[in-house]
């Protein structure tokens, strides 16, 4: 295993990696990422899957197939990623089954479509949960009001959430009171406490957000004080009379999951937010670029302070400077969907054309 790597998992935190192809699955990619970089589990979103779709024609001939069949729209992209999913989380399989279900997961997104609906979210988690047919298969539903509704019936429903579109100690905190509710729900109604769950909060939008309203001192210091902020909260839970009776029953913690940690800034060290939030009893899900970056020269110092450390000074220095990071927090949340939706709309106009494309060539 690699050393620096490795640092970060005899830390506690589990290395995950953010992005999904059939390429990477035919060629052996993710096998050695899960061999020789740790890797412990992935990620998915519509953006990664438009990115993947539309790059080369692996995916052509399951398309053609599928068209045949009367396959379109979301049908048929969810036939296409669970293909992959399903691949990429039986590799992972060892690991979740060595780990008792605390790691090696993989996720796929709901459609953003259904981001103010929570009846049909919860319908459709169930729906692509089953459907997949994989223990270690987490469904993502984005920490919005609605979403909040969906995660815990969902949870109360015994699916695997992995929720996404997280960007502050309260977002974070919403999504673990409908987590734990959840499993409240199901203790009482005499069902097994144990459902898997991760709560993403994104960091590096923070502070590709500020980055030409602060002078350059302040630069990439925000989404690392949010997180600090966000893992005190998360430190806080775990400590609480409520949670410790809910592991007494047999419940596995919603562990903080370190989502958008890819640096965007070129002056910045490309390892920033890998070692920055180096701590026990999360995960950190990174770009292949990163986490072969780390693998290279990654540093591992102390780990975040329970406490939160500078968090709250720090963003105290930012409100000076007239960013309010609870207005700020909205704002990203609900761009953070658009660009979701955006994507979406892309790969299904994207499938649309490669399906007549396919099958005019078979036409000929």
């Amino acid at each position: 295993m690699n050393p620096h790597l490795q640092k970060l998992h005899a830390l506690g935190q589990s290395l995950w990696v953010d992005n999904i192809s059939r390429e990477m699955l035919g060629n052996g990619t993710l096998k050695g990422y899960i061999a020789d970089l740790s890797v412990t589990g992935l990620t998915s979103n519509p953006t990664i899957f438009e990115q993947a779709i539309g790059a080369g024609d692996f995916y052509d001939q399951q398309i053609a197939a599928l068209s045949r069949r009367g396959q379109s729209g979301e049908a048929l992209f969810f036939e296409l990623a669970i293909r992959d999913l399903g691949q990429a989380a039986d590799l992972l399989r060892p690991v979740f089954e060595a780990t008792q279900g605390i790691d090696g997961w993989v996720s796929l997104e709901v459609s953003p479509a259904l981001v103010n609906d929570a009846a049909k979210t919860t319908e459709v988690a169930a729906k692509l949960h089953a459907a997949a047919a994989r223990p270690n298969l987490y469904i993502k539903i984005p920490g919005t009001p609605a979403g909040v509704q969906a995660i815990e019936a969902s949870i109360f429903a015994g699916v695997p959430i992995n929720v996404t579109l997280l960007f502050s100690r309260e977002h974070y905190l919403a999504a673990a009171e409908a987590y734990l509710r959840g499993i409240e729900r199901r203790i009482a109604a005499g069902l097994a406490p144990k459902v898997g769950s991760v709560a993403s909060l994104f960091v590096s939008r923070w502070d590709v957000a500020v980055k030409d309203k602060v002078p350059p001192p302040q630069h990439n210091r925000l989404g690392i004080a949010i997180a600090k902020r966000s893992y005190r909260a998360y430190r806080e839970l775990l400590a609480s009379p409520r949670w410790h009776k809910l592991a007494a029953a047999g419940a596995h913690p919603q562990r903080l999951l370190w989502a958008s940690t890819g640096t965007k800034d070129p002056e910045a060290r490309d390892t920033l937010y890998v070692e920055a939030l180096a701590a026990p009893d999360t995960v950190n899900t990174m770009p292949d670029k990163t986490l072969k970056a780390f693998a290279d020269h990654g540093q591992v110092g102390a780990p975040l302070p329970v406490d939160g450390g500078d968090a709250e000074a720090v963003i105290a220095e930012f409100k000076a400077l007239g960013i309010d990071d609870s207005v700020l927090a909205q704002r990203l949340q609900q761009e953070g969907g658009d660009s979701f939706q955006k994507s979406w709309d892309r790969l299904l106009a994207g499938l649309q054309q490669k399906s007549g494309q396919l099958a005019g060539a078979n036409d000929r």
